[in-house]
C-alpha cells in the first residue's frame, strides 16, 4: 500500500535519533509571538483568548468532592521539557524542508551572555522548576548571524502536575517547611547529618517481643481481656489458706494453660517475623564510601549516603532521585510490595543532580524535607545545590520496597531509613474490628456474671443463718468446729466470726463456681475461626483461575459476622466489572464511529474488519525503519475513520481526527514497553497506572497514532508510519476536582499545542464556544452543531455502560506560553499552598478549548455479577453501588447486572444546593407515602419486611406481578453532589428514609470519604450489618467504614486487598461467601457459644445444689482435678470439631435458596430468647444430676467422692449427648470428638483415682462394680434431655423455621435435584 500524505511534514524533514534524548534536536523555526497571535486560517484550530465566563463560572463548581472515573491515587509520572521557550527563531529563507534539510547537517553553537561559548551545546533536556538559566543567545555558526536575543530566567519546568483533594486533605504543601517540621540531609555526608540529631538507621523491626521482652508484654496484651482479670483474681482469692478450695497448682491451671497456649502461638509467630527481619536487613546495597561504590548490608545504610540500584534490585530506603542510567533522568519502578500497583510509575532526577554522577564528581548539596509521614502519594522538600534552591516533589522519590525496572541504574541520597520510611509507617493493618456475636457474647456473660453473684450472695446468707442457728453447737459438731478438741485451750479453730465466716463464703462460692465464666470459650473461639478460614481459604469454588489467586481471609474475629450481612455496597469498577478497558466508540468531529456497528456488519459479511482487528495489530504495512511494530492488545477498528485519517486531501474533519488521536497518544503517562518476538518483530506493551489510558493509547496505536517512546522531555509517535517527535513542554496531571489532565507539546514545526482529555462535565464548560462548527441541519430541520451532537453521542454512550471522556486542544501563542511557564514556576518554588495554586494554574490555561470529540470505552461486566446480585436480593441484601462514573453509565450497568428492573421505580436525586436536595428529598418521600419514623422502629418494621419477603419469596403466597402492582420496587439514584450537601448538612436523616425503602440505591460521581459516608449512614442508624467490596485505594475508606470489609484482587493493586477483612479474585465469589460459608460460620458460631454458657453452666449449678447439703460451706464432692479438667480435656475438644466442621445444610441446597440466608440476619441461632430457654433447660439438667444421685445414694455409705464420681461422668455424657443431638452432619472426626472426649473422660478418671495422695483414690473402681451406678447414668441422661427432645420434635413438626423445612426435605430426599416447588409447597404449609 503506498504510504499516504502524512498531516505533518514527513519524517524526511524531521530527523530522529535514538541514542537519547540529547542526541534528538528540533531545528525547525520557532513561530515568534507575532505570528503565533496572528488569526489562524483555520477556525477549528483558532487560539481564542476571548474571556470565557461561562467557563470560569464552571471552574468554580469543580470544588466539590466527586471522583472521576479516571481517577488514581497513584503518583503520576510528569515530564520535563527539552528545550527553553528562549529558542528562537532563524531567519533562513527558502522552504521550510529545506532550510531543515541544510540546517540539520550543520553544527549549532550557543553563546552565553558572558562570552563563553559551546559548541554543540543542547539545552538541558529536563530543565525543571525552581531552575536560573542565564541569558543566552543562539547563534547559527555557519552563516554567522544571529537571529535574536532572549533573556530567560527559568527552563521548561520539569514537574508540571497539579494533585487533587488528596494531596490538599494530607496538607503535604499547605505547610511551611521549618527547623520544627523538617529534618536537614547533607548529600553523600552522614557524618554531618546525623551530627546534630541520630537518624534512625535502616534496620527494621516487624517483631513486637525480645527475649527480654517477651514474657511481661505477652502478659501484659493477654490481660486485656477482663475475662482474664477476673479468673488471676479466682487464682489469688484460692493461694489464701481460709480461702483455699481447690490447691493452688490447681486452681491455677486452667488460665495457666490458656496463658501459655497464646503464648506458643504468639511466639512462634513473632520468631517467624524475627526471621524475616533479619533477611531483610542482611541484604546487600551498593553504598558510595571511599570513592567508590561498595557492598553495604541494608541495615548499615545511614540517612545521608549516596546509594546505586541496580535494575530490577528492591530499593532499601527511601532516598531522593539523583541521577539515572537515561539522560533525562527518568527512572521506573513497580511499587507492587508497597500498594499493590503492578504498573509502572516514573520518577525523574532533577536535571542539575542528574548530569552528575559520584564517579566523575563528588555530588554535594543540603536537602530540607519534610518530617517523616505516612502520606505514600505525598513528599515536600527543597534542596540546595550549587547555589540555587530546587524544590522536590513526590515524583523525585522512590521510597522502600520499590523494585527499579527498565532502567539499568539509578543514584538517590537517603532521606528516610528503617522504621522512619513510609513503607514501615503504613505497614500497620487494618483496623480491628469486633464481630456481632462476640458484642452479645459479653451481654450474655455479664448476665452470667450477676448470676454467679446472686448465687454466691445466697451461699453466703446461707451461711451466716445456718452459723446463727447453729451458735450454740459450734464448739461439738463434729464437721464444722469453732475451737480445738483440746478443751483445755479453749483455742479457736480457724475461725473469725460470723461476719467474716460469711465474707469467706461468699468468696469461697466465686472460686468453686468460677467457671460459669467461660474461659475455655475464648480459645475455643480462637480454634474454630482459623478451621473456619483455612476451609474458606481451601475452598476451591472461590478460586481465580485468572489471578490464580485463593480466598484471603484477613481478619479472623469477623468470621460469623459474614452471615448476617443486610447492606452491600459495592464499587463498580473493577468490582462489577472487568477493570479491563476496551476502545469501542468514538465520536470525532460530530460523527459517531461505533466499533459493535463494525461488528455486526462483519458478522453478517464476513469478517471485512480492518486489519487492525488482529489480534495484534501492525502499526504499519511497510513497518518503521524496515521493522514490523506490533501493539500487544487487540482493538477493533472503523473503516470509514481509518480512510479519513489515511486520506491525502487535509480537511477540517481530518484535522479534527488528527487531533483526537493525536490527544489520545500523548496525553497520557503511559510508558512504551519495547519487547521483540521470536518473528524479529517489535512487540509494544503499554504500562500505565490507569486501564483507561492504557484503553486510549492501544486505540490511538491500532488507528495509526502509536506511541512509541516517551522520556522525561519528550516522546516520539509514529504517525502513520512516520515518525514524528514531540517535546513535551509542560504537563498538568489528572485530579479529582479539575477531573482531566491536559499536556502541552511542541510539533515538529515549533507550534505549541494544548492537549486535554477528561470528564465530560468538567470539559464541556472549558470549550470555546465561539469555534462551535455548525454541521448542517438533522432530519427535521434543525441546526445541528458540534457541541450538540457530541453530548446526545456521550448520553448515548453512558446509556450503553460505557466509560466517557472528552477530547479538546489548541494552539498556546509563545506569549501565552511564557505566562503560564512564569506563573507555574512561582508557584512551583511556594512553600505555603503549592498545590492549590498550581491547580488554579492549570484551570488558567485549560480553557477556550477546541472540541474535537469524545470517546466510549467498554468495561465488561465479570462473569455471574448478575446471577450473584439476584442470588442476594433474593437473600433479603440490599445491593447499593457506589461508583465515580456518570449516571448513565451507573444506571446501564444496573441493568445489565439485573440490580434495576423495568419494574422498578426510579428516583432522581440530583441537586445543586442544600434547597434543592431538600426539596427533591422530600418530593419524594410524599409522593410514595415514606414517613419519618424512630430509629428503632424503622429497625423492627425491617425485619417483619424480611420476613415477610421470605415468606412470600419462598412460600409463594403472594406473586411478584401482584406484589409490584400494590407497591412497586423503588430504586434511588442520587450523584456525588447531592451528597455533598446531604451529608454535610442536618438532611442525612431526610436520605436515610428514603434510601432504607428502595431496594436499590445508585450513588453516582461519588468520592471516597463519601463512600464512607453512605456506609456510615446506615451503619450508624441502624443495627444491621454491613458490607463494603471494592478493588482500589479509593474504596479503602469504604471497607474500613463497614462491618465487613472485601477487598478485589483487580487491575487496580492490592490496596483494597490490603485494607480489607477479606480478599477474593471475583465478584461472583460473594455468593458462596456469604450464602454458604457465611451460613454455615454464623451457625456454628452461634452454637458454640450457646453451648459453652450451657456446658459451664449446667456445672456450676450442680456444685449449688450441694451446697445446700453441706451446711452451705462451699464443700464439693468432685475432686479439684476433675474440676478443672472438666473445660480443658473433658468436654472442649466436641464443641471446636462442631464449630469447624458441623453443616446444618449442603451448600447446593443453600446455594440455590438463598432465602434460608436471612436466618442469620433474623439472628435465629442466638438470641437473649434462646440464652434464657437454655439456661432453663439448663436448670432442669442440673436438678436431675444432682437429685437421681442423691436419691439413689441417700440411704447407702457411700462417701462424697462415690456420688462425685458419678456426677463427674453424668455430667460429660449428658453434655455430649446433648451436643450429639443438635449435631447436623456426622463426620469420622465428628464421631472421634463426641465419643472420644467421653472416653478420654474415663480414663482421667482412673489415673486421678490411681494417685493415692488425691482423697478419691481407689473410689472408681469401687462404683463401677454397683448395678445402680450404671442406672443413674441412664437415668440422668434420659431424663434430663426429655424435655429437650420433645420440644424439639414438637417444634419441628408444628412450628419448623425454613432451616428445618430444607434440611427435612434434603435427608428425606435422595435425588439432590429436587425441584423448588416441593421446598416451597413445604415451607408454604408451614405456620409462621
Amino acid at each position: 500500500m503506498s504510504s499516504p500524505r502524512p498531516l505533518l511534514p514527513p519524517l524526511s524533514t524531521y530527523p530522529v535519533e535514538s541514542e537519547g534524548f540529547n542526541s534528538i534536536r528540533s531545528n525547525a523555526p520557532l513561530p515568534s509571538s507575532s505570528d503565533s497571535e496572528a488569526p489562524s486560517a483555520n477556525n477549528h484550530n483558532q487560539a481564542s483568548t476571548m474571556n470565557t465566563s461561562k467557563g470560569s463560572q464552571h471552574e468554580s463548581q469543580l470544588h466539590d468532592a466527586n471522583l472521576s472515573s479516571e481517577s488514581n491515587l497513584g503518583s503520576q509520572p510528569s515530564f520535563p521539557h527539552s528545550r527553553s521557550t528562549g529558542e528562537a527563531q532563524l531567519a533562513h529563507s527558502g522552504s521550510k524542508s529545506s532550510a531543515f534539510h541544510s540546517k540539520s547537517k550543520r553544527q549549532r553553537g550557543y553563546s552565553w551572555s558572558d562570552g563563553s561559548t559551546a559548541t554543540g551545546f543542547s539545552f538541558p533536556s529536563n530543565m525543571n522548576r525552581g531552575t536560573s538559566v542565564k541569558a543566552f543567545e543562539i547563534s547559527d555558526q555557519s552563516s554567522g548571524r544571529w537571529s535574536q536575543k532572549i533573556k530567560l530566567e527559568h527552563g521548561f519546568p520539569k514537574r508540571n502536575g497539579s494533585r487533587g483533594t488528596e494531596s490538599d486533605a494530607l496538607g503535604s504543601s499547605q505547610r511551611e517547611i521549618s527547623e520544627e517540621n523538617s529534618r536537614l540531609i547533607h548529600i553523600n555526608d552522614p557524618d554531618q547529618t546525623n551530627d546534630k540529631y541520630e537518624f534512625a538507621g535502616n534496620e527494621i523491626r516487624t517483631s513486637k517481643y525480645t527475649l527480654i521482652t517477651f514474657l511481661p508484654r505477652n502478659l501484659f496484651e493477654q490481660f486485656h481481656r477482663f475475662a482474664y482479670i477476673y479468673f488471676l483474681i479466682i487464682i489469688v482469692l484460692n493461694q489464701l489458706p481460709f480461702l483455699a478450695v481447690f490447691g493452688g497448682v490447681t486452681a491455677a491451671l486452667p488460665l495457666a494453660f490458656v496463658l501459655i497456649v497464646t503464648a506458643i502461638k504468639d511466639g512462634y509467630e513473632d520468631w517467624r517475623r524475627h526471621r524475616a527481619d533479619r533477611t531483610e536487613n542482611n541484604r546487600m546495597a551498593n553504598v558510595w564510601q571511599d570513592g567508590s561504590f561498595q557492598s553495604k548490608t541494608w541495615k548499615q545504610i545511614r540517612v545521608g549516603e549516596v546509594v546505586k540500584i541496580c535494575a530490577n534490585e528492591t530499593l532499601p530506603c527511601d532516598m531522593v532521585l539523583l541521577g539515572t542510567s537515561d539522560p533525562s533522568g527518568v527512572a521506573y519502578v513497580q511499587t507492587t510490595n508497597l500498594d499493590g500497583e503492578s504498573n509502572l510509575k516514573t520518577r525523574y532526577a532533577k536535571q542539575e543532580t542528574s548530569v552528575r554522577t559520584p564517579e566523575k564528581e563528588p555530588i554535594s548539596g543540603i536537602i530540607l524535607c519534610e518530617k517523616p509521614n505516612r502520606n505514600i502519594y505525598g513528599f515536600h522538600a527543597n534542596m540546595e545545590f550549587e547555589g540555587k534552591r530546587i524544590s522536590l516533589g513526590t515524583s523525585n522519590i522512590l521510597l522502600r520496597g520499590c523494585e527499579l525496572k527498565n532502567t539499568s541504574w539509578a543514584v538517590g541520597v537517603v532521606v528516610y531509613a528503617g522504621q522512619e520510611t513510609k513503607a514501615m509507617l503504613n505497614s500497620s493493618g487494618a483496623p480491628s474490628k469486633r464481630s456481632r456475636l462476640e458484642s452479645h457474647m459479653n451481654r450474655e456473660t455479664l448476665f452470667l456474671s450477676s448470676f454467679l453473684i446472686i448465687l454466691c450472695a445466697v451461699v453466703g446468707v446461707g451461711m451466716g443463718l445456718w452459723l446463727h442457728r447453729h451458735k450454740d453447737e459450734l464448739s461439738t459438731l463434729p464437721y464444722y468446729r469453732d475451737r480445738y478438741f483440746n478443751s483445755s485451750s479453749n483455742k479457736l479453730y480457724n475461725y473469725y466470726g460470723m461476719g467474716a465466716e460469711v465474707v469467706f463464703a461468699i468468696l469461697m462460692g466465686v472460686i468453686i463456681f468460677q467457671i460459669m465464666i467461660p474461659i475455655s470459650l475464648y480459645i475455643s473461639m480462637e480454634l474454630v475461626r482459623v478451621g473456619q478460614a483455612f476451609f474458606m481459604i481451601r475452598d476451591d469454588s472461590m478460586y481465580d483461575s485468572d489471578s490464580k489467586s485463593r480466598f484471603q481471609c484477613r481478619a479472623l474475629n469477623i468470621n460469623e459476622d459474614l452471615g448476617q450481612i443486610k447492606y452491600v455496597f459495592s464499587d463498580k469498577t473493577g468490582t462489577l466489572t472487568e477493570n479491563k478497558m476496551e476502545f469501542r466508540d468514538a465520536s470525532v468531529f460530530g460523527t459517531n464511529y461505533c466499533t459493535s456497528n463494525v461488528s455486526n456488519v462483519s458478522a453478517e459479511h464476513g469478517d471485512q474488519r480492518s486489519s487492525a482487528g488482529n489480534e495484534e495489530k501492525e502499526i504499519s504495512a511497510d513497518g518503521i525503519d524496515g521493522e514490523v511494530w506490533k501493539a500487544k492488545m487487540k482493538v477493533d477498528v472503523v473503516p470509514n475513520l481509518v480512510q479519513l485519517l489515511q486520506q491525502d486531501n487535509i480537511t477540517q474533519e481530518s484535522k479534527c481526527a488528527h487531533d483526537y488521536f493525536l490527544t489520545l497518544a500523548a496525553c497520557n503517562t503511559v510508558v512504551p514497553i519495547i519487547q521483540e518476538t521470536l518473528q524479529k518483530e517489535k512487540l509494544i506493551e503499554y504500562q500505565g497506572e490507569s486501564p483507561d489510558e492504557q484503553a486510549l493509547v492501544y486505540a490511538a496505536a491500532a488507528y495509526g497514532y502509536a506511541l512509541i517512546e516517551r522520556t522525561s522531555g519528550h516522546i516520539i509517535i509514529n504517525v502513520q508510519g512516520e515518525k514524528q517527535r514531540f517535546d513535551v513542554a509542560g504537563l498538568h496531571e489528572f485530579d479529582s476536582d479539575r477531573k482531566r489532565m491536559s499536556v502541552i507539546v511542541r510539533t515538529h514545526d515549533n507550534t505549541l499545542k494544548l492537549l486535554v482529555k477528561g470528564a465530560d462535565n468538567s470539559m464541556l464548560g472549558i470549550i470555546d464556544k465561539t469555534s462551535n462548527a455548525n454541521l448542517g441541519k438533522d432530519a427535521e430541520g434543525s441546526s445541528r452543531d458540534l457541541i450538540s451532537i457530541t453530548e446526545s453521542h456521550l448520553h448515548e454512550y453512558s446509556s450503553q455502560g460505557l466509560r466517557t471522556l472528552v477530547v479538546g486542544a489548541r494552539d498556546l501563542s509563545i506569549a501565552e506560553y511564557e505566562d503560564w511557564l512564569h506563573r507555574y514556576e512561582e508557584a512551583s518554588n511556594l512553600l505555603i499552598g503549592r498545590t492549590k495554586k498550581l491547580r488554579e494554574i492549570a484551570i488558567s490555561i485549560e480553557r477556550n478549548l477546541n472540541l474535537l470529540g469524545a470517546t466510549g470505552i467498554e468495561d465488561r461486566l465479570q462473569d455471574g455479577v448478575p446471577e450473584t446480585i439476584e442470588s442476594l436480593r433474593q437473600a433479603g441484601i440490599k445491593v447499593w453501588i457506589l461508583t465515580g462514573d456518570k449516571q448513565e453509565t451507573a444506571i446501564s450497568i444496573g441493568i445489565s447486572c439485573k440490580l434495576l428492573t423495568s419494574s422498578m421505580q426510579q428516583i432522581v436525586i440530583n441537586g445543586k444546593s442544600k434547597e434543592v436536595c431538600q426539596e427533591l428529598l422530600e418530593d419524594a418521600k410524599a409522593t410514595y407515602g415514606i414517613t419519618k419514623t424512630k430509629r428503632k422502629k424503622a429497625f423492627l418494621q425491617r425485619r417483619r419486611m424480611i420476613f415477610s419477603e421470605t415468606v412470600s419469596e419462598v412460600g409463594g403466597h403472594i406473586s411478584n406481578t401482584s406484589r409490584e402492582m400494590m407497591h412497586p420496587p423503588l430504586a434511588l439514584i442520587i450523584d456525588g453532589t447531592s451528597l455533598v450537601y446531604i451529608l454535610e448538612n442536618e438532611l442525612e436523616d431526610e436520605l436515610f428514609d428514603l434510601a432504607t425503602q428502595c431496594r436499590v440505591v445508585l450513588c453516582c460521581r461519588v468520592a471516597p470519604l463519601q463512600k464512607a459516608g453512605i456506609v456510615a449512614l446506615i451503619k450508624n442508624r441502624t443495627d444491621d450489618m454491613t458490607l463494603a467490596i471494592g478493588d482500589g485505594a479509593n474504596d479503602v475508606s469504604m471497607l474500613q467504614m463497614a462491618d465487613v470489609g472485601v477487598g478485589i484482587s483487580g487491575q487496580e493493586g492490592r490496596q483494597a486487598v490490603m485494607a480489607s477483612d477479606f480478599a477474593m479474585g471475583q465478584f461472583r465469589f460473594l455468593k458462596r461467601l456469604l450464602l454458604v460459608h457465611g451460613h454455615w460460620n454464623y451457625h456454628r458460631m452461634s452454637y458454640m457459644i450457646l453451648y459453652n454458657f450451657y456446658r459451664n453452666a449446667i456445672y456450676v449449678l450442680m456444685l449449688f445444689w450441694y451446697v445446700f447439703y453441706t451446711a452451705l460451706t462451699a464443700t464439693t464432692a468432685i475432686t479439684e482435678w476433675s474440676g478443672q479438667l472438666y473445660s480443658i480435656i473433658y468436654t472442649s475438644l466436641p464443641t471446636i470439631v462442631v464449630g469447624i466442621w458441623d453443616q446444618d445444610l449442603s451448600d447446593k441446597v443453600l446455594i440455590r435458596f438463598p432465602q434460608l440466608y436471612g436466618s442469620g440476619q433474623r439472628e435465629e441461632n442466638y438470641n437473649p430468647y434462646l440464652f434464657w430457654v437454655t439456661m432453663i433447660d439448663t436448670l432442669w439438667q442440673s436438678l436431675v444430676i444432682v437429685y437421681v444421685g442423691y436419691f439413689a445414694y441417700t440411704h447407702s455409705t457411700e462417701d462424697m467422692w462415690s456420688i462425685g464420681s458419678l456426677w463427674t461422668i453424668a455430667v460429660v455424657l449428658l453434655v455430649n449427648f446433648h451436643l450429639a443431638m443438635d449435631i447436623s452432619s456426622w463426620t469420622v472426626i465428628t464421631h472421634v470428638a463426641v465419643w472420644g472426649s467421653i472416653v478420654a473422660t474415663w480414663i482421667c478418671l482412673i489415673i486421678l483415682d490411681s494417685i493415692d495422695s488425691l482423697p478419691s483414690y481407689g473410689t472408681i473402681y469401687h462404683v463401677v462394680t454397683r448395678g445402680s451406678y450404671w442406672l443413674c447414668l441412664i437415668l440422668i441422661v434420659v431424663l434430663a434431655l426429655l424435655p429437650r427432645f420433645l420440644l424439639k420434635m414438637i417444634k419441628q413438626k408444628i412450628w419448623p423455621s425454613d432451616i428445618d423445612i430444607a434440611r427435612e426435605v434434603e435427608i428425606s430426599t435422595t435425588n439432590p435435584g429436587y425441584s423448588a416447588a416441593e421446598l416451597n409447597q413445604i415451607t408454604a404449609s408451614a405456620p409462621r
